[in-house]
């Protein structure tokens, strides 16, 4: 399915943002694939005077950016304003560590609604695109705000996430577990679109496993809720989370423990030259014409 056409609620994916957001701490899925992520960016060979965290409540790599790139400004993109006011509030409970880090030499957190216009080096997003509605503009975003040749590095679920769900939802009438994540082959598609080139797609596939289905939900609630427009509608009774438990059972395995899948997507690309087309009469801007002449000389 390409990502234009994903259904993902946007209330439900704004009001799950919100929930999340309330918490000190990123969703523990979302700290695990942060780790990851930092394991990966040796690979990225720059050294980036700004980096853009988009949505940085729910991506959990904020201390490892830092510690990667401590002379860098940490740009924290919200376009959301009720989680800025939390995010806000954080900075401001942290204003003593903060002057601390300024004395020692370490560069800002500045808080934007939008980015700058080519500001960062280094554009950052940890498992926030599977559950964005307008995927094409969060992508468009990011490249805006990104400096030619800099890097974009991102995470998200992929269409085997959870899959062993589908048929117990499907048989119990309970319409569909979640929505049908986008392919990895797609986020391709949609980032050279945005204008970004040379993009790495790459998968991983994990298992996650409980003792009891209550933990099972447990945790699944802690990493947000169904963003399906198809999903079951309306208040859930004592009755129907008895018999989700006992479906779930289904999931139990020869070591009696209940099992998922989890499919991770990671990708990044690069902000490259802006191309002018040849005309009979051509009008290039000074910012382009600039951008051209610095390119050319680094080669």
């Amino acid at each position: 399915m390409p990502p234009s056409t994903q259904q993902i609620d946007a209330g439900a994916a704004l009001r799950q943002r919100r929930r999340l957001s309330a918490s000190d701490q990123a969703p523990w899925l979302h700290q695990e694939v942060a780790s990851r992520m930092l394991d990966r960016l040796p690979v990225i060979r720059l050294q980036p005077t700004a980096v853009l965290q988009s949505r940085p409540s729910l991506g959990g790599g904020d201390e490892g950016l830092r510690q990667h790139y401590p002379q860098a400004t940490q740009l924290w993109l919200e376009p959301d304003a009720e989680v800025r006011a939390l995010l806000a509030q954080r900075l401001k409970r942290g204003f003593m560590q903060s002057m601390v880090d300024k004395l020692r030499g370490s560069a800002p957190t500045e808080l934007i609604t939008e980015p700058p216009a080519g500001a960062a080096q280094l554009a950052w997003s940890n498992m926030e695109l599977h559950a964005e509605a307008d995927k094409p503009e969060l992508v468009k975003r990011w490249h805006a705000g990104l400096a030619v040749e800099g890097c974009l590095m991102f995470s998200c679920l992929g269409p085997d996430s959870f899959i062993e769900l589908r048929p117990i939802f499907a048989r119990e009438g309970w319409g569909v577990p979640a929505p049908d994540w986008v392919d990895m082959h797609d986020l391709g598609d949609l980032l050279v679109h945005a204008g970004f080139a040379d993009p790495v797609m790459d998968q991983e596939h994990l298992k996650l496993t409980w003792s009891s289905p209550q933990d099972l939900l447990r945790d699944l609630r802690a990493l947000g809720g169904n963003l399906a427009p198809a999903r079951l509608r309306g208040l859930r009774t004592k009755a129907w989370r008895e018999r989700l438990l006992q479906a779930l059972e289904s999931l139990r395995g020869a070591d009696g423990r209940l099992s998922l899948s989890i499919e991770l997507v990671y990708g990044h690309a690069f902000k490259p030259q802006p191309k002018v087309k040849i005309a009979a009469t051509t009008e290039v801007s000074l910012d382009q014409m600039r951008a051209m002449v610095r390119g050319a000389g680094k080669h």
